[in-house]
């Protein structure tokens, strides 16, 4: 495996449309040039401190697009009146809200409602996940925000869910079944609560290594809430070391390990398990997609002035 962690320290540069879905790479360079930069300088700081980062923008980032689309709905607070998407379930475990909303108000100070919270999810994924050894690839800017963001709207697919299930919730938005596989990979970085997995221990998942079950059995058996890393290989390094370890029966989750026995897709992850240039080609483009689900451009939605709540307004107008 020394090769293959070697080739994740290169950087790779993908040519991507420069326009898609009404996007536009480069988007803010007249309206706020240093945009970009600013949203890299405050990953880069969180990174610096905490590269699990990387794993929390990328579920972030997933989780967004896949209710209502690409609109930052996933960073609106709660009011007394009011729910929003941050309270169901799937989403009480997010974070880096915090590094989003510390690149808004650099962004705010320097170009005033010009850069969609949306966008800065978008760029903030695509940095970290240049930062832990992925790819280099450009993304298309010129989201706009979302105006409703509501907790019922919050359908995501589960750690436990069939990989013909979670084709169903990925072709429903546009996503191939390759690009499922590809997405997927994002779990070479970060961990999992006990919780998600703990229908594998008991009783014990027999498509699971019996080392890696002895070893999540005691941990998980402490609290249930602990945590243990998706790639038991190299768990801060975006490479492919993922797919080499569910072949090896030593996925974490449920839909992981069945990427790897399921007819439809085994074949893919042998894919991406020997060749590394390729899964990280493959999920550079992934994203570029993801990141165009469903987004509001031109006059839709509002550029918000705090990503953590709607826009007030103004009086007079309905």
């Amino acid at each position: 495996m020394q090769m293959n962690s070697a080739v994740s320290f290169l950087i790779f540069f993908f040519v991507l449309p420069l326009v898609l879905a009404d996007l536009q790479v480069g988007f803010y360079d007249s309206t706020c040039p240093q945009a970009e930069s600013i949203v890299q300088q405050a990953v880069q700081t969180a990174f610096s401190n905490d590269p699990s980062i990387t794993a929390a923008f990328l579920r972030m980032h997933f989780h967004d697009c896949f209710v209502r689309g690409c609109d930052a709905s996933i960073l609106i607070d709660p009011t007394k009146n009011n729910s929003s998407e941050k309270v169901a379930g799937p989403n009480q475990t997010i974070r880096g809200n915090n590094v989003i909303e510390k690149a808004k108000k650099s962004l705010e100070a320097a170009c005033p409602l010009t850069v969609s919270c949306a966008d800065i999810i978008t760029l903030a994924t695509r940095d970290a996940v240049a930062l832990a050894g992925g790819p280099k690839y450009t993304v298309p800017t010129g989201r706009r925000d979302g105006l409703v963001s509501n907790p019922d709207d919050v359908n995501l697919p589960g750690p436990g869910i069939s990989v013909s299930g979670a084709l169903s919730s990925f072709t429903d938005k546009g996503l191939d079944i390759n690009e499922m596989v590809t997405l997927l990979g994002a779990h070479t970085v970060g961990f999992a609560h006990c919780f998600f997995f703990s229908d594998r221990l008991s009783p014990p998942d027999p498509s699971m290594d019996p080392t890696l079950f002895a070893k999540l059995n005691k941990t998980c058996a402490k609290k249930a809430s602990a945590t243990v890393f998706l790639d038991q290989s190299t768990a801060f390094t975006f490479d492919n070391e993922f797919y080499n370890q569910i072949l090896l029966k030593k996925g974490i989750l449920r839909i992981d390990q069945e990427l790897a026995l399921d007819n439809s897709t085994a074949s893919i992850v042998s894919g991406f398990a020997s060749n590394e240039i390729g899964f990280q080609d493959s999920f550079a483009k992934a994203m570029v997609k993801l990141g165009s689900i469903e987004v509001l451009v031109g006059n839709a939605g509002e550029i918000r002035k705090s990503c953590r709540a709607f826009n007030k307004k103004k009086k007079g107008v309905f």
